[in-house]
């Protein structure tokens, strides 16, 4: 089982998830500029809400993904008021024929004050957690 994991950040905190998630799953973290050109069974995109959605350049990365090269989606990431970026993520990825698994994980994510300190050590822990246990039952 191959996996790649991609993220979007605007403040660092998704890139933080990444990067543990990455390092459990034995990958490099990337940012979602850089394109997936080998063919893996699973990307782990970490992405958040910005204005009420999902990034544009989220909806172009997963828009531009090549059903031939991902097999499927695992979503995580966080955000400071919102939840999950799940259904917005499985939205567009349906339009290219990539299924988005409906495991995910999110915490919270520090914004201007709020949830201070987020994704603190107890989040990347579970983070990691999290990206054990999608090795063990996909792999």
């Amino acid at each position: 089982m191959t996996f790649a994991v991609r993220y979007y950040t605007q403040t660092g905190n998704t890139k933080r998830l990444a990067e543990a998630i990455a390092k459990e799953l034995g990958v490099e973290a990337l940012p979602i500029d850089t394109p997936i050109s080998e063919k893996v069974d699973v990307l782990l995109l970490g992405n958040s809400y910005y204005a009420f959605t999902i990034a544009p350049e989220v909806g172009a990365f997963v828009s531009g993904l090549n059903k031939d090269k991902v097999g499927k989606i695992v979503n995580f990431g966080t955000a400071a008021m919102m939840k999950s970026t799940y259904k917005k993520v499985r939205s567009v990825a349906n339009k290219v024929g990539i299924p988005v698994l409906d495991k995910e994980f999110h915490c919270k994510g520090e914004f201007k004050g709020m949830n201070k300190g987020r994704p603190n050590e107890d989040d990347l822990k579970a983070a990691r957690e999290f990206a054990r246990n999608i090795k063990k039952e996909l792999g």
